[in-house]
């Protein structure tokens, strides 16, 4: 294999870029930035898009970030091209998450690049899944999914555990509906789709919906619905890792996003019940739940869609 850098054109840098930014984040922030350097692409963390109150530590910012890298290293096997991810390459600078740069690869990354097909295809899906279980075989491959990416995947299996993991998501609902500030984040990141980012809401109720969720508390009423969400889902996993720092954020990013696209080239989506994780003295009881040692950076559900979605909108890259 040659590993001598190459340059990319303007097209294939806005092209690998296009499909980076078709990654989750929370809220649908897209808490991330890139710089362009000779052909080299620096990821960046946009604390400007950071979420103080649901998210202090901006672990899941960086989550998001991983995840967006992910997408790139695919878009860059589809498109023949070895990618070189250095993370966190400068102690002194904790915005720069990642340098990449790229090369002829004459063995591309065959299993990154047949997931690219499912990077315009995956949704968080937040309505309740089909009646149909998740066959052994499928759950198997996202275990590995993850494995590839130094993380692990874990399926809550037994009845108890999983009713005690619903339980701490009504928990983690009530905690963060009865704060203040975690309402005032939440409304100001629901916007109409024509912003480009956030929650999408129909641009005539927006005023009225951000002032409900600003003024009422309505953790039991979400924390009811959710718990039901959990317990009615095929599938609910905990993805971890062994440490809990930055790297580990970035790994557990590009975990997830493999998970999520291994996932849809089955037939699955997913979404989040991630409230356990958020509030800091659940995430314990949620590990405690977990046969694998190690930190729990996400909770996912899965399962078969039965409908398809509009995917979230996204801002223009510039």
């Amino acid at each position: 294999m040659n590993s001598d850098k190459i340059p990319l054109t303007e097209e294939q840098i806005k092209s690998l870029l296009g499909y980076a930014v078709l990654a989750p984040s929370s809220h649908n922030t897209q808490p991330w930035r890139f710089e362009v350097t000779d052909g080299t692409i620096s990821m960046f963390a946009d604390r400007a898009r950071a979420l103080p109150a649901n998210d202090p530590h901006d672990r899941e910012l960086t989550i998001s970030c991983g995840c967006a890298l992910m997408n790139l290293r695919s878009a860059a096997a589809r498109e023949g091209l070895g990618v070189t991810v250095d993370l966190a390459p400068d102690a002194s600078d904790d915005d720069l998450l990642a340098v990449i740069s790229f090369k002829q690869a004459e063995y591309p990354a065959r299993d990154d690049a047949e997931l690219f097909k499912s990077i315009k295809g995956r949704r968080t899906y937040r309505k309740c899944f089909a009646a149909r279980d998740v066959p052994t075989p499928i759950l198997d491959l996202l275990r590995g999914a993850a494995a590839q990416e130094g993380a692990w995947l874990e399926v809550i299996e037994s009845e108890e555990a999983r009713q005690r993991a619903a339980e701490l998501v009504s928990e983690g609902d009530s905690i963060q509906w009865s704060s203040p500030d975690w309402r005032r984040e939440l409304a100001a990141w629901m916007h109409p789709r024509r912003s480009g980012d956030g929650l999408t809401v129909p641009g005539v109720i927006a005023p009225i919906a951000q002032m409900v969720v600003r003024t009422f508390d309505m953790g039991k009423r979400i924390g009811a619905k959710d718990r039901q969400l959990a317990d009615e889902s095929p599938v609910l996993a905990v993805l971890g890792t062994s440490g809990d720092h930055l790297a580990d954020w970035l790994v557990a990013g590009q975990a997830l996003e493999k998970v999520l696209l291994s996932a849809h080239s089955q037939g699955l989506q997913a979404s989040y019940l991630n409230q356990p994780i958020q509030v800091a003295p659940l995430r314990p009881k949620l590990q405690n739940l977990m046969s694998k040692s190690g930190f729990p950076q996400i909770l996912l559900r899965l399962g078969f869609a039965d409908d398809d979605i509009d995917a979230s909108p996204r801002r223009h890259l510039i």
